[in-house]
């Protein structure tokens, strides 16, 4: 059997997330990855590099360079008769992605898996994570989407994969990159943070937000993150929030800050290998998945945990 991964990249370096997908996919068979971009070559230099990966397609086009799915899906249909599987990690790519690749190849999708059993049994979380349910299919072809922090990244090292030419379709011109706005910070990016820091809408307002968790960050080096009522509130911005409906995150460990443990919110921290938990309501839903949970005022208590990492 044999597993396509099509990569996340900014045509200059890979995205971390898909060493998550090549870690699953080495549970189903050989590992080959799809790097489409512009001006890419480095990408799947990187690429070739890392363990389990035995082949790197690459396909450079100027109308590859922003990574819209409707041209790189065609790219994937062309490619997929050599493959069983079509895969690619549950971030915001993948997801806007693999269902075209899926639609234009009318086979099945499983998606967000969090657990490969064997060639056609996979696990996946549904209802907000509060129950998982095993998933059996034996098409001939499957279209599948990883979740990363179910996964151990691929080392990025150690690899030596062949890197083959594949010439690019042609331009569908079904949409066209407008703009990008990105969000440059000191911090680690969210879903790769070894730590974070979460608040939730007991921080009373955008000032306290930043005044409490800021310092605590910075003594840990750790991302922020927040609930979906601190954003909506505006005490943090919307790539901050950490949920469903938001990001999915599983550091080793992870702060919980006045957030009151609604499932909403739990579903997308629930896998953090410790959860550290400060509310002032002993009866809080989220002591329910903490490791350790600490009972008073979070204004008091965190200015002192501050200090005593700092001593």
């Amino acid at each position: 059997m044999s597993v396509l991964i099509i990569a996340e990249h900014n045509n200059q370096q890979l995205n971390p997330a898909t060493l998550h997908a090549v870690s699953a996919a080495a549970k189903l068979g050989e590992v080959h990855i799809l790097v489409a971009g512009s001006n890419a070559s480095a990408v799947a230099d990187a690429a070739k590099q890392v363990q389990g990966v035995t082949k790197v397609w690459l396909a450079d086009a100027a109308h590859y360079a922003e990574g819209l799915p409707e041209e790189i899906a065609p790219l994937a249909v062309k490619l997929a008769d050599g493959y069983r599987y079509i895969a690619a990690t549950a971030t915001a790519f993948g997801k806007n992605l693999l269902p075209r690749v899926a639609a234009l190849l009318d086979v099945p999708q499983i998606s967000d898996l969090t657990e490969v059993a064997d060639e056609q049994t996979f696990v996946r979380p549904i209802y907000a994570g509060n129950a998982f349910e095993t998933v059996q299919c034996n098409e001939e072809k499957l279209v599948l989407t990883f979740r990363a922090t179910a996964f151990d990244a691929a080392e990025t090292s150690g690899g030596q994969a062949e890197v083959a030419v594949v010439e690019a379709t042609s331009a569908q011109n079904l949409s066209r990159f407008i703009s990008r706005d990105l969000v440059s910070a000191d911090r680690p990016e969210l879903t790769q943070a070894k730590v974070v820091v979460a608040g939730g809408r007991a921080l009373g307002s955008a000032e306290k937000f930043d005044e409490v968790l800021n310092p605590l960050a910075d003594v840990l080096g750790a991302a922020i993150g927040a609930t979906r009522a601190a954003v909506d509130a505006e005490y943090a911005p919307n790539d901050a929030q950490v949920g469903q409906t938001g990001k999915v995150v599983a550091p080793q460990l992870y702060f919980a800050i006045g957030i009151s443990g609604a499932i909403q919110h739990t579903a997308g921290m629930q896998d953090s290998k410790v959860i550290v938990a400060i509310n002032k309501d002993p009866d809080a839903q989220i002591f329910n998945v903490a490791d350790y949970g600490l009972v008073g005022d979070l204004f008091e208590i965190v200015p002192q945990l501050v200090e005593a990492l700092k001593a």
